[in-house]
């Protein structure tokens, strides 16, 4: 099929009594045949014809056959799904936007779609038309909506162990084209990764405050802050970069930004503890039973978090070892969880997980209460779905304590240090005697004598952030970029 300009009828789209009364009007022209003399050959009157080609009626598929048979061809001639020509492609896509909510919401006449009509003109009406449905997409979008896409994401990941082959085959020529063999990856290294992307570093004092760098692919440079954050500050170039090297363009909606900061997060992770060299050095430590966040964190001088997460990137896959993993701040709220081991997170309705609460028996709200926080927390925890080992440790950051935390089954905690732990726990989450409801005799003493106060958040109100980068102000980094070029 031509190319349109517009998205065309393709093998697998839904087929429609449009796509099909097209063909038999290309079929029928073909053959130089008239509506009355195929309504003749059918036994149906032409105004019954006319209407089949509209695409106003859905056809029988015993009127399908006998037309099939009129016109001298399969069946399967008129139900394929690609459209006969580029131009009925257009005049489908144009009609289809016709019919739908948005254009009759508009109060607008249908425009008919006449031999006069240009094909020019159907491509800009269809522009215009794609164009107010992203704006309408982007207004109605709720947190609803976003829970549903990150519920998807994490379906998603789990399906394939969180492992994400073609991002590890990105890092490793990465790595290679800069002479990195292995080790810890220096900001040297980092630096020449940026260079070998065609890109200058660039540190500032006024980073726009939504924002951990940003990119100037018209002048080839990245700016970053001068002030050290708490975070690991080959992180944040390291995700720009990772942006760059896999094409990341305009988020397109809410899911499409949540699996670009996945894969960017992940390309970032990769690149600082490259596979082989983590897996050459995790399968000696299962080997030995000693399998330990820390070390693989001393071994690759990184954050303990980005160690905990790329541990659950190459556990399942690599180890054979189902493991979950945890981000939980101190309040007992959860910010990012993954699991391949079937762990049983608190979800709400629609299935998402962050932002629900962690039972106060598991390992990654104990450990908040441990007077030793250098120091790692191992826990059992029977909870309704089985016996859990976890390793749990407290991040402090500038927006308060975090735990991060790594679990597995039971029957696979003997391949790691710290499974001799006493510390042992019960669960029975999501049953709201476990944990969520107060002792009967503190609720008969103070549940009609106490008031308190909530702390309201301000999202709790607020809409999705808008924009092309959900959370970061647009006209701030404009005008960032705008001081700030060379020019």
């Amino acid at each position: 099929m031509a190319d349109t300009g517009v998205r065309g009828i393709q093998a697998g789209d839904m087929l429609d009594s449009l796509t099909i009364g097209r063909r038999v009007r290309q079929l029928r022209t073909e053959r130089g045949l008239t509506l009355d003399e195929l309504g003749a050959a059918i036994g149906r009157a032409a105004s019954q014809v006319s209407v089949i080609e509209n695409g106003k009626r859905e056809a029988r598929v015993s009127e399908l056959q006998g037309i099939a048979a009129a016109l001298d061809v399969r069946l399967d001639d008129i139900l394929t799904s690609v459209a006969p020509t580029g131009r009925a492609a257009l005049e489908i896509a144009l009609e289809r936007a016709q019919r739908g909510p948005l254009f009759v919401s508009l109060g607008l006449g249908a425009l008919p779609i006449r031999k006069s009509l240009s094909d020019e003109a159907m491509r800009t009406i269809l522009s215009l038309h794609a164009e107010l449905e992203r704006v309408s997409n982007e207004r109605a979008a709720t947190p609803e909506e976003a829970r549903r896409a990150n519920t998807e994401l994490r379906r998603t990941m789990r399906r394939q162990d969180n492992y994400f082959p073609e991002l590890e085959v990105v890092a490793t020529g990465l790595l290679q084209a800069v002479g990195h063999t292995g080790g810890p990856l220096s900001q040297r290294v980092a630096s020449d990764l940026a260079s070998h992307l065609g890109f200058s570093l660039h540190y500032v004092n006024d980073l726009p405050a939504s924002t951990r760098s940003v990119t100037d692919l018209k002048n080839g440079r990245i700016y970053l802050p001068v002030v050290a954050s708490m975070h690991d500050p080959r992180s944040a170039l390291l995700q720009a970069l990772a942006s760059f090297a896999l094409g990341t363009r305009e988020p397109s909606d809410y899911a499409d930004f949540l699996r670009q900061r996945v894969e960017t997060n992940y390309l970032a992770a990769a690149l600082l503890i490259p596979e082989a060299s983590a897996v050459m050095f995790l399968t000696g430590a299962k080997t030995l039973r000693e399998l330990s966040v820390e070390d693989l964190r001393d071994a690759f001088a990184v954050t303990y978090e980005t160690a905990a997460h790329r541990f659950t990137n190459l556990a399942t896959r690599h180890l054979g070892i189902p493991v979950h993993f945890l981000k939980v701040h101190e309040s007992g709220t959860i910010l990012k969880a993954y699991e391949n081991d079937s762990a049983a997170f608190p979800t709400d309705v629609l299935g998402a997980v962050e932002g629900q609460t962690v039972c106060r028996q598991w390992s990654a709200r104990q450990v908040f209460d441990v007077e030793d926080r250098f120091s790692p927390y191992h826990q059992y925890t029977d909870k309704p779905a089985g016996t859990y080992w976890c390793t749990s440790s407290i991040q402090s950051t500038d927006q308060g304590a975090f735990s991060v935390s790594v679990g597995t089954p039971f029957a696979h905690a003997r391949w790691f240090r710290g499974r001799d732990t006493a510390n042992r726990r019960v669960s029975e989450c999501p049953d709201e005697a476990c944990c969520r409801r107060a002792p009967a005799g503190l609720s008969a003493k103070w549940a009609d004598q106490s008031w308190p106060s909530a702390r309201l958040q301000s999202s709790l109100l607020a809409a999705m952030p808008t924009g092309v980068f959900p959370g970061v102000d647009s006209t701030e980094v404009y005008q960032f970029l705008e001081t700030h070029s060379p020019a």
